[in-house]
């Protein structure tokens, strides 16, 4: 892992928060701001946070996705992509 020093401007109100919730954990606010970040954009292991609903145990059937390929016919039109996302959530 590369670390990447960089400079911010942070409201006090902010960085007392992230002082107490580093004092809490006993941990370093660094730590805390990582790990925010970590939690809102980044990624674990390079799987996207947002690509599974489960990263660690998805486990998918390749039999039962045979069986769902194909074409459909709709009555009114579908938004494929909303479809995939909602499919990858678990939704």
């Amino acid at each position: 892992m590369v670390l990447v020093e960089t400079k911010i401007k942070i409201e006090d109100k902010l960085l007392k928060a992230i002082e107490k919730r580093a004092k809490k954990e006993n941990i370093t606010k660094n730590e805390v701001i990582n790990n925010i970040i970590e939690n809102e954009v980044g990624t674990t292991r390079g799987i996207p946070n947002y690509l599974l609903a489960n990263r660690d145990t998805y486990n998918p059937d390749p039999e039962r996705s045979k069986k769902m390929i194909g074409i459909i016919k709709t009555k009114e039109p579908i938004d494929a992509v909303k479809l995939v996302r909602e499919i990858r959530e678990g939704r």
